[in-house]
């Protein structure tokens, strides 16, 4: 018997040993998006590492320039704060809010526009 099978609902999510089984997660699209939009950063020279954490009120997806600094860029996916400013946001090297939105992709623009900048260079 598999992993999605265990729970006895197909392609549900199994809770890591450890963790409660509420947590909060990207789905298949933002991860993706996510991870394209890392890739081109990697290939820009922007970016060399990334890491993510899920705990039962947040998901983070934080980019490095190098493994051993604060990280460049932070995604934040918090749910709770769908119905007042939006559950993404943005945050800079400092911890600043760069923007929040209802839209991954709109949070998601000032990186993209850098990028495009990038690579007119």
């Amino acid at each position: 018997m598999n992993s999605r099978m265990r729970s006895g609902i197909p392609g549900s999510v199994v809770a890591f040993p450890g963790r409660a089984p509420n947590q909060i997660a990207f789905d298949r699209e933002e991860l993706q998006r996510i991870l394209d939009l890392y890739g081109r950063m990697v290939a820009a020279g922007e970016w060399r590492d990334y890491a993510m954490d899920f705990t039962k009120d947040v998901a983070v997806f934080a980019a490095f320039r190098r493994t051993a600094e604060q990280p460049q860029t932070r995604i934040e996916k918090r749910p709770a704060l769908r119905g007042k400013q939006g559950m993404w946001a943005l945050f800079g090297e400092q911890g600043q809010v760069l923007k929040r939105g209802h839209e991954l992709a709109g949070v998601l623009a000032p990186i993209e526009r850098r990028l495009v900048k990038a690579i007119d260079i």
